[in-house]
């Protein structure tokens, strides 16, 4: 056989959302794209903010050596001091401009971080429901990840994750705002986990990274915040990508960001910088590295994504679903009235509502509606909805 025999295995047991994105595809060819309500992947839909293009204008004028050529392979320093400058404020900690490697998205910095911290056999904890790709990044560098699944409410289970750690722990990854849930994790959650993390530490006799993946950190709502982990945990890295806060998905531009005060600052980064350059990745994007240096704290409406989630939390409500109201991102993570949640989205999908099962974020029972859609999907969506509530609710 030609393919490895894991990828085969993984490619079995891979995406869901993929898999539903692709269904989706063959229903609307069937019976049309506008008769089908497409909740499955979650792709920006909300316009990034004018500046964007004005500043790409500039950029592609400007007169500049090697322009298009390589740079330094941890990215721009200018770009790297002004996110070091932003992220001072955000963090309450004065970041080092070292400390920040301009990466290919969040995804490209979790595969840096996990690259230079794992050795063969690590786990990685992570509380469930997760983005599904950690299990395959995680696997990518020789680790395991462990799933803890959360508490009421989404919140974290600090006695389970205690419990989880052992001598082959080497990092434990939030995800705040949360996909799939929406759930932002409480300030006093996030300073119980660095305490937490510093005696597991010290019992274990090896650096417990904590690793916090932020893409949805600028996407919440309500006059919440995202608190920060820099001044909870000194040896704390961040994932960061300007794919939401932007809609630059497509644009591949993100960083990692290390506590200036962490444990071996300067050989984690050169750790860094190494494995960018090894995987491949090499460089970020020159002209995105150039372009989000001068777009520091800019970004999209995200009163629009509110009221898409007020318009379709709502209808699920008096629709009699089961739902929490997320507080960021932009997903809705409802439980599903039947217990096996890939048969009730087979049942949607019959009536041409595409979502994804929470199984496929180790979250069974629930399932997944990526609300970054046009709003005549989600006003089309509503009276399926309440008439699927009546038969399974």
């Amino acid at each position: 056989m030609a393919i490895a025999k894991k990828i085969t295995q993984f490619m079995e047991r891979s995406s869901w959302i993929r898999k539903m994105f692709e269904e989706g595809a063959a229903l609307k060819a069937q019976y049309g794209a506008d008769q089908v309500c497409d909740f499955t992947l979650g792709n920006p839909d909300v316009a990034a903010p004018a500046v964007v293009e004005e500043e790409l204008i500039k950029i592609a004028r400007e007169p500049a050596l090697l322009k298009h050529g390589y740079m330094p392979n941890a990215g721009y320093p200018e770009t790297r001091a002004a996110i070091a400058e932003f992220l001072s404020g955000e963090q309450q900690v004065k970041v080092n401009p070292q400390g920040i490697i301009m990466t290919c998205g969040a995804g490209g910095a979790l595969n840096v971080i996990f690259k230079a911290i794992l050795n063969p056999g690590d786990e990685v904890i992570s509380p469930s429901p997760f983005f599904v790709e950690y299990n395959f990044y995680a696997d990518n560098h020789g680790g395991v990840l462990r799933s803890i699944p959360a508490i009421e409410g989404f919140a974290l289970d600090l006695e389970a994750i205690a419990a989880a750690i052992n001598e082959k722990t080497a990092a434990v990854i939030i995800n705040s705002p949360n996909n799939p849930s929406g759930v932002i994790y409480s300030a006093a959650q996030i300073a119980d986990l660095g305490r937490l993390l510093d005696r597991k530490s010290a019992e274990i006799g090896r650096v417990i990274y904590l690793i916090s993946d932020e893409p949805y950190r600028k996407l919440v709502y309500d006059g919440l915040a995202v608190p920060p982990i820099f001044p909870a945990y000194r040896n704390s890295v961040i994932a960061n990508s300007y794919s939401k806060e932007l809609s630059l998905a497509g644009e591949r531009i993100g960083f990692l960001a290390l506590h200036p005060e962490a444990d071996d600052f300067t050989p984690l980064t050169n750790g860094f910088v190494f494995a960018n350059r090894v995987l491949g990745f090499v460089n970020a994007p020159g002209i995105m590295q150039r372009l989000v240096a001068r777009l520091q704290g800019v970004t999209v409406d995200v009163s629009i994504y509110q009221r898409k989630r007020d318009r379709l939390y709502q209808g699920l409500l008096e629709a009699g679903f089961q739902v929490s109201k997320p507080q960021g991102a932009f997903y809705l993570f409802p439980q599903s009235p039947l217990a096996d949640d890939v048969a009730f989205v087979r049942e949607l999908q019959k009536q041409r509502i595409l979502a994804v099962p929470g199984s496929g974020f180790s979250g069974p029972g629930f399932f997944r509606l990526a609300y970054c859609v046009d709003d005549a999907t989600i006003e089309r969506s509503l009276p399926i909805f309440k008439e699927v509530g009546k038969q399974f609710c």
